[in-house]
């Protein structure tokens, strides 16, 4: 059976807030939005080539987390202050206040686990996917999702992050 694959432009549709979600987990607010853009023009050079049973969803996390690792690798190089913050143009992704606490908690865990925890459970990828997006095992996965999850619950609940 022949897959016809999706324009790329219902790919964005589709997607983009996912993408969003995963940029923001890894670079946070301010820097989220240059790595989505990243991430799509990136993607839509290679989309002609990707197969059409490909699975698209974890094909552009993993063009994300890139792309999010890159910003993080040039903001560690180049500090920019800038004398005023812009104006969000998007509040997809964006924690109610009664998630605020939540967020907060989620990221000051360590990168792994945050990222670990974002992938696997915002995004629902398997932990085989995401050790291929993070790196390492997918045992090693699980075991950093299981341990930020472990982080969250004493947190969320005890006030603090603890140990």
């Amino acid at each position: 059976m022949v897959q016809i694959k999706k324009p790329f432009e219902a790919v964005v549709a589709e997607h983009g807030d996912t993408v969003l979600r995963v940029c923001r987990v890894v670079v946070g607010f301010h820097d989220a939005d240059d790595a989505w853009s990243e991430t799509f023009i990136s993607a839509m050079r290679a989309y002609p080539q990707l197969p059409a049973d490909a699975n698209v969803e974890a094909w552009l996390v993993t063009i994300a987390h890139r792309k999010a690792i890159d910003i993080i690798r040039s903001r560690q190089r180049h500090a920019l202050p800038v004398a005023e913050v812009p104006e969000r143009s998007s509040v997809s992704g964006i924690p109610d206040a009664r998630d605020r606490d939540l967020w907060d908690l989620v990221s000051a865990l360590p990168d792994k686990q945050r990222q670990a925890v974002a992938y696997h459970y915002l995004v629902g990828l398997p932990f085989a996917e995401v050790a291929e997006v993070i790196g390492g095992t997918p045992e090693a996965a699980r075991k950093a999702a299981s341990d930020g999850i472990r982080r969250l619950r004493g947190g969320y609940i005890g006030g603090g992050l603890g140990g």
